[in-house]
């Protein structure tokens, strides 16, 4: 079963610091490809902290680890990740002239992943 959301790309305070290791270090990797999911749309889709999702775009399709948020932080619908690799890949080439692809309001189907 999927369901359409909503996802944002973006800096996280936790990616920021992991920077200091590098890009190929474990923290920066896990920041990096961990979707954050309000609590709520995580239990009506059967999901737990650390299982696996799939998301799919018009562009792209990432499987990725999936984290809770509470209500108060992430509201139902909307989902958060990272920049990165696995991000980019959910994101079209357009720059609309800003020169970085267009990574908010990015419609994708999610799913738990076998």
């Amino acid at each position: 079963m999927s369901e359409t959301m909503i996802l944002i790309g973006g800096r996280s305070s936790s990616q920021g610091t992991s920077l200091c290791a590098g890009k190929l270090g474990t923290e920066y990797v896990e920041v990096s490809s961990t979707l954050e999911m309000n609590v709520e749309d995580m239990a009506r889709l059967g999901l737990k902290d650390n299982d696996r999702v799939r998301v799919r775009s018009a562009t792209g399709e990432i499987v990725v680890r999936c984290k809770g948020r509470a209500a108060k932080d992430l509201p139902s619908g909307l989902l958060f990740i990272a920049y990165g690799p696995l991000s980019s890949a959910l994101m079209d080439g357009d720059t609309a002239g800003s020169g970085m692809p267009l990574s908010k309001n990015i419609e994708v189907q999610i799913e738990p992943a076998a």
